[in-house]
């Protein structure tokens, strides 16, 4: 198979499942989540602590939080969903941050970047339109606005405020469309 096939089928897959496996499991279990909304606020604050600690966890591999998100809603409600995922996408914003940090130090960035082709040394990672709206990239562009803005060695508190302001909208909507698929359309 050629590269290009093989690449492009794999990122297909790899939406399908972001966004399908949430949906399928809220589908396969929607008769067992009375049961679990009548558990969930038994768990006092660990469920959703454990939701905001796996965001952060999981911001340093490859793996989305979207579908975490996405079941934060349909679990903890609307309110708390938001809450909880907005917190979690905060978290793992700051540990992409500082590892794209760490890799700017440990490759001297500053030094390779005077040798970049195409003009990459002059990339505008600092720009308030990359660092907010590359975000709602589905899948990477959180990770890759992240990362790039260590190693860029953008200025922290631009970096942060502009996190902090998309992932509370990139939590709205997809913690929002999780409670409202569980709540409006599997009923």
């Amino acid at each position: 198979m050629n590269n290009k096939i093989f690449k492009s089928l794999r990122n297909i897959i790899l939406i399908a499942l972001t966004f399908g496996l949430p949906i399928a499991l809220l589908i396969y279990f929607r008769r067992d989540f009375k049961t679990l909304e009548q558990m969930i606020p038994t768990t006092g604050i660990t469920g959703p602590l454990f939701s905001v600690l796996l965001m952060g966890v999981l911001s340093a591999t490859p793996i989305p939080t979207d579908p975490i998100v996405i079941l934060n809603g349909a679990v903890f409600g609307p309110f708390v969903g938001v809450l909880v995922s907005w917190m979690g996408n905060n978290l793992a914003a700051a540990i992409e941050y500082f590892i794209g940090k760490g890799i700017g130090h440990i490759a001297d960035f500053d030094k390779q970047k005077k040798t970049m082709p195409f003009g990459l040394n002059k990339f505008p990672a600092d720009s308030i339109a990359f660092l907010f709206l590359g975000r709602f990239v589905p899948q990477v562009g959180g990770k890759v606005v992240s990362i790039t803005a260590g190693v860029y060695h953008v200025p922290y508190w631009r970096y942060l405020w502009t996190a902090i302001l998309s992932n509370l909208f990139g939590s709205v909507i997809l913690a929002l469309g999780g409670y409202s698929i569980l709540h409006n359309f599997l009923k």
